[in-house]
């Protein structure tokens, strides 16, 4: 994975866990932005923190932004 590759972040489920999903590639369910770190960080972006995850114009967040883990 790339840094231009888009990752998109979906609407939490009933458990508060965002799928994420970077180039048709699901990375994994996480339940806060480290989760994310993680994943991105596994997918070669091992510079990024929490804070390149909330600012990134490469995040797609659907159902609420990195605030948002409830229904």
């Amino acid at each position: 994975m790339t840094s231009a590759t888009p990752v998109i972040v979906y609407p939490p489920d009933e458990a508060g866990g965002r799928r994420v999903r970077a180039d048709g590639t699901i990375l994994g369910l996480a339940y806060s932005v480290r989760d994310i770190v993680a994943f991105l960080q596994e997918a070669g972006l091992q510079s990024w923190d929490e804070m390149d995850v909330v600012r990134s114009s490469l995040i797609e967040w659907r159902g609420g932004g990195p605030e948002v883990w409830t229904q």
